[in-house]
Parts: structure tokens; C-alpha cells; sequence
């Protein structure tokens, strides 16, 4: 994230429009979340772009860094933004995401988790997904679960 955090250098917390993507990642009727460091909440793998990636391509990087999982393929679930994509960090920093949320049923790697963002990593039954899902997160679940 050294794009943002060399904008954040310039404008502090103030609201910034952020790009990104995050992955879907489906394995036997479960959807993997992760238990962020910085919020405490669940949520999916992803985060933001870097100049001259693609969508799909910060999704793919986001997927590796964060669970060392690689995305066989990956199919465009929607692309979100707007008032509900807002959200500020614990520690002051405000945004409104624009995120390319991607579908992955075949992936290969084993979970190997970042521990500086990713506190806890695990697959969920779809029917059971934890309550405390990070906010911009809830829109992509939302949808995701609409289209089954």
C-alpha cells in the first residue's frame, strides 16, 4: 500500500477515493474471511491498487500476500462504490473505497497468513459467517450471497 501511504503523507486522514479489489474465495461451501489487525472485524482478502495494476491483478497480489493462496482464475462478481463503501480506520483515516470484488473457486498455495494485517484466517460454512464483518466488506457479502 506505499501509493496510499505516500498520499496520506500529503493530505493526513482527510477522505481520499480508494481503488482496490478484494476475493471472494469459495472452498466446499465455505467462504475464507480473515480477522483483520486493524479493526478486529472479518473480512476478505483484498486491498488497495497500485499505480499501473490492473483490478485484477491487486486482487491476485492482496490474495497472496495476506493467505499465500494463488487464484487459479477469478470471475468479476460486481464492482462497488458510493456512500456505503465509506468507511474510516480506528486510527483516523478516511476513505471511499471503489472495489472490484472477485469470485475464486480453484486456487492452489497453503494458508500462510500476513500477520501484520491478518490476525486469524479461516473458512466459514456459508450459512455460518461470522456477525462482525468489516464494514465495507458487508455490501460484497451481501451481493455475493443475493446471486446464489
Amino acid at each position: 500500500m506505499g501509493y496510499i501511504m505516500d498520499l496520506r503523507k500529503i493530505v493526513g486522514t482527510r477522505p481520499l477515493i480508494m481503488a482496490g479489489a478484494c476475493v471472494v474465495v469459495i472452498h466446499n461451501n465455505s467462504i475464507l474471511f480473515e480477522k483483520r489487525t486493524d479493526n478486529g472485524m472479518w473480512g476478505l482478502p483484498g486491498g488497495s491498487l497500485e499505480p499501473g495494476e490492473t483490478m485484477e491483478q491487486v486482487a491476485r497480489r492482496e490474495l497472496f500476500e495476506e493467505t499465500g493462496l494463488q487464484a487459479k482464475e477469478l470471475e468479476l462478481l460486481d464492482v462497488f462504490s458510493g456512500q456505503e463503501l465509506y468507511y474510516k480506520y480506528p486510527h483516523g483515516d478516511e476513505v471511499y473505497n471503489v472495489v472490484a470484488a472477485f469470485l475464486c473457486k480453484e486456487f492452489d498455495g497453503v494458508i500462510n497468513q500476513d500477520e501484520t494485517e491478518v490476525a486469524e484466517i479461516k473458512f466459514f460454512e456459508i450459512g455460518e459467517i461470522p456477525d462482525n464483518i468489516s464494514p465495507p466488506d458487508r455490501p460484497i457479502i451481501n451481493t455475493f450471497f443475493k446471486r446464489l
